[in-house]
């Protein structure tokens, strides 16, 4: 820690349930380590079905920006009116 900085700011504390454990002891178990696999499939076809439109996972909200190349217009936001 650096002396000018005494202090750590934690934007979120880390916490892992037993659900949450188990699905990072499969991943590296079948070794899906990476941006495919059968999971991410599974919560693209979840997300899909729940709001009535192709969707695709993304590693961040910019990326969904440039996907749609800076519009918003047509996207699922969290907590949005449709």
């Amino acid at each position: 820690m650096s002396p000018s900085f005494p202090h750590r700011i934690h934007l979120s504390k880390p916490h892992l349930g037993e659900g949450e454990w188990r699905h990072v002891r499969e991943a590296f178990d079948s070794n899906w380590l990476s941006t495919v696999g059968p999971n991410l499939d599974a919560l693209e076809a979840a997300f899909a079905a729940l709001v009535g439109r192709p969707a695709v996972a993304l590693s961040s909200g910019t990326a969904g920006f440039a996907v749609r190349g800076g519009n918003r217009a047509g996207m699922a936001l969290p907590g949005a009116s449709r």
